[in-house]
């Protein structure tokens, strides 16, 4: 019999837990078993109370709960029984010269601390409380057994370990126990990261609270996929983490890494709009085209006719339920990947014929907007803040002496939106519903425009009388003068350059309008 079939005997099993969801079934089912229970304080007065027969962790110790039942199960009667290995002569003699009773099961989970420290009202006092000792303890000493002992620290597991204990005589297998303890150890580092993520900004100095970045970044998340190699071919790469839950794949070949960042670019833009019905298309993490309709398909052709070249294979996400007329048309062309918050059963049923073609679901609800941003660099990682900001244009101060009308206004917020989702130095030039030319990625501001205006005349757009987004400051009126000749009328920008009144003064000039937002939207 291999190590991955061979099973051992559940005789003797303790439970203690904070959550008693589940527990008195589970306790129930092992009972049936002929399971000996074991429980402390007020899990045995759970089970007592549903009818179950059990012994309390003191009669056990022979030792009573004591400092406010800050020690219940630190003891040696209990970790002897759950660390002594069956096999070993040495263990055995131990047991049987202490009388030491073996435990083989161990359901435990922890006090609450990560639900108690996000209490806005939380005091450094009730946080100590929370901090379970004999809990991680126990679960230690049954993960590191494994080989002997089952540790079951999430209730979501009971159903399946009582399974198989009902089918298998009252066993486990080497396996079940195996994966159990990574769960169990996954457990036990997260709740001692989350400790010391609090500590660390109590105890350090630095004051804590939603808005404050970590006094000690923890990052533990569990493996979601493994990618077929990364960027590039050479890489390898693997995804962690619930991206999966919030992009939820329908249909299609596994996302690949470029896949994943472009959707993670694609979710990003779209969250920016939210009362129209919108289209985005990105390629290689980058806005193509936005476009905002009556309808998913008109706002499809319109963020579509801002670079037709450039969708072969790239990614398009809709705000709306993606409905068949969209599907007819994104069907005319190769696609990576269709992003919806829903898919019509007809459009499912068109889209679904071409096995290359990714379909993902998001779900906006499971998006937590606070999340910081982060990346790696050598020796470290940088964090920071969501940038979230979404200025509204028509209240920002109009710098020239002309003042945007109504539709250059509506150009302007639209401009401003996309901007920020652009790789900087970024500038969008756009109209009330729809962008027009795209420059991102450039080395100057200058070069920008150059480069929108150079693929605005290739595929034949007018930017005649249009907004223009800058997502930082003119540094000089140049960039400015380069906008107005490629067509625009009204600008908006951050402001905040030590040449600022030039550059207004360059607007004046050529009767534009300006509005400043003092707010920068760097993405580099």
């Amino acid at each position: 019999m291999t190590p991955q079939t061979r099973r051992r005997p559940v005789r003797r099993a303790l439970l203690s837990v904070s959550d008693k969801s589940g527990l008195v079934e589970f306790a129930r089912g092992l009972a049936a078993l002929g399971v000996e229970l074991i429980a402390s304080g007020g899990t045995a007065d759970a089970l007592r109370s549903a009818g179950l027969e059990v012994t309390d962790v003191a009669v056990v110790t022979g030792s009573p709960e004591m400092l406010g039942g800050r020690v219940k199960t630190l003891h040696p009667r209990i970790h002897g029984g759950l660390l002594a290995r069956r096999d070993h002569a040495g263990d055995r003699a131990d047991l049987a010269e202490h009388d030491l009773p073996t435990i083989d099961l161990v359901a435990v989970n922890l006090y609450p601390f990560e639900a108690t420290v996000a209490k806005p009202d939380v005091t450094l006092a009730d946080a100590i409380e929370k901090i379970d000792i004999g809990g991680p303890s126990m679960i230690r000493s049954a993960a590191k057994n494994h080989a002997y002992v089952a540790v079951v620290v999430d209730p979501a597991d009971y159903a399946a370990v009582l399974a198989e204990l009902e089918a298998e005589g009252g066993q486990l297998s080497d396996a079940t126990r195996a994966r159990l303890a990574l769960e169990a150890f996954a457990r036990t580092a997260r709740y001692d990261a989350a400790i010391h993520g609090y500590l660390a900004g109590e105890l350090g100095g630095v004051e804590a609270g939603p808005a404050e970045l970590p006094a000690v970044l923890s990052v533990d998340l569990g493996h979601a996929a493994a990618l077929r190699y990364g960027e590039n071919p050479h890489q390898r790469a693997a995804l962690y983490g619930r991206f999966l839950e919030i992009a939820e794949p329908l249909h299609g070949k596994a996302l690949s890494y470029n896949n994943l960042v472009d959707t993670q670019a694609a979710l990003s833009l779209i969250l920016e709009f939210d009362a129209e019905t919108t289209v985005a298309i990105l390629k290689h993490n980058t806005p193509c085209g936005v476009g905002s309709g009556a309808s998913p398909l008109e706002a499809y052709r319109r963020a579509f006719a801002t670079d037709p070249e450039s969708p072969f294979g790239g990614i398009i996400v809709c705000n709306r339920p993606f409905d068949l007329d969209l599907a007819l048309e994104v069907d005319k062309i190769f696609t990576e990947v269709l992003i919806a918050p829903a898919f019509s059963a007809d459009a499912l049923e068109l889209l679904k014929k071409k096995k290359n073609r990714r379909l993902l679901r998001f779900h906006p609800e499971r998006i937590s907007g606070d999340e910081p941003d982060w990346r790696r660099v050598f020796g470290g990682a940088l964090l920071q803040e969501p940038d979230l900001g979404r200025e509204e244009i028509a209240a920002c101060r109009v710098v020239t002496a002309r003042k945007p009308g109504e539709a250059e206004l509506r150009a302007l917020q639209f401009g401003w939106r996309v901007v920020k989702h652009v790789k900087s130095n970024a500038v969008v030039f756009a109209g009330p519903d729809r962008t027009l030319a795209i420059g991102g990625g450039a080395t100057s501001r200058v070069d920008a425009i150059h480069q929108a205006r150079e693929k605005a005349g290739r595929v034949g757009i007018d930017l005649s009388g249009c907004g223009l987004a800058s997502d930082a400051f003119f540094p000089f009126p140049d960039g400015l003068e380069a906008a107005a000749e490629a067509g625009a009328t009204a600008i908006v920008q951050p402001g905040g350059s030590v040449r600022d009144a030039e550059v207004i003064a360059a607007a004046d000039r050529r009767e534009l309008a300006m509005v400043f937002t003092g707010v920068r939207h760097f993405r580099h």
